[in-house]
């Protein structure tokens, strides 16, 4: 069994610091680089990650700036790693869950690796895939779904995913993979097989069992 991790809001929470923080570095590259007033760049960054799953694509196709210096601007560690708290109970879930494990997720690489060592967990992680592994194909696009199973040896179908967005669930149902959804939602699209409210259930679900 193989499973693919999103990070933010699934092996962490990032909502109430770290996404806040992200969004301003992201006006203020707009506001910095490309001269916009600071309403504008709130703006077009909302508009770009509407259109195409991520500011940066909306960027790169219309501004022509260089993605990896927009990542490394809007995603300094040094600023966001103080505010990633660690769950002792993390590296334990992971050990018990049989296979072998990656982190997929829409973040910047050196985004990606930092948080997963933070957290403890490198050691138990095959490969870490970001935006740059992704060639910058976000999810739910299914070009970067198939870059991480083509660069990880996988098949769909021995894959289970485990994530917090249910659209990015949808093109992994579609390409064969089972799916987790971490929500409090009531509601379970029809492309998810098993929803649960925290990672740490993940050990009591029928495919394990």
């Amino acid at each position: 069994m193989n499973w693919l991790f999103d990070l933010d809001e699934t092996l962490h929470h990032a909502g109430h610091a770290v996404f806040p923080r992200i969004s301003q570095r992201m006006t203020e590259y707009i506001v910095t680089y490309l001269g916009y007033e600071e309403a504008q760049a709130n703006q077009l960054r909302t508009h770009y990650w509407r259109r195409y799953g991520a500011t940066l694509g909306g960027l790169v196709r219309h501004h022509r700036i260089s993605a990896d210096h927009f990542l490394r601007f809007t995603h300094d560690m040094d600023e966001l790693l103080p505010w990633i708290q660690r769950d002792s109970r993390l590296p334990h879930l992971l050990r018990r869950l049989p296979g072998r494990k990656w982190v997929f997720s829409n973040g910047p690489q050196h985004y990606v690796e930092a948080i997963t060592e933070h957290l403890g967990i490198g050691q138990l992680i095959s490969a870490c895939y970001g935006m740059e592994a992704l060639d910058y194909q976000p999810k739910p696009r299914s070009g970067g779904y198939f870059r991480v199973l083509r660069d990880a040896g996988l098949a769909a179908g021995n894959c289970v995913m485990v994530e917090d967005t249910a659209a990015n669930l949808q093109t992994a149902k579609r390409l064969g993979m089972r799916t987790v959804w971490i929500s409090n939602r009531v509601c379970r699209p029809a492309w998810v097989d098993w929803r649960i409210t925290s990672l740490q259930q993940l050990a009591r679900l029928p495919l394990l069992t």
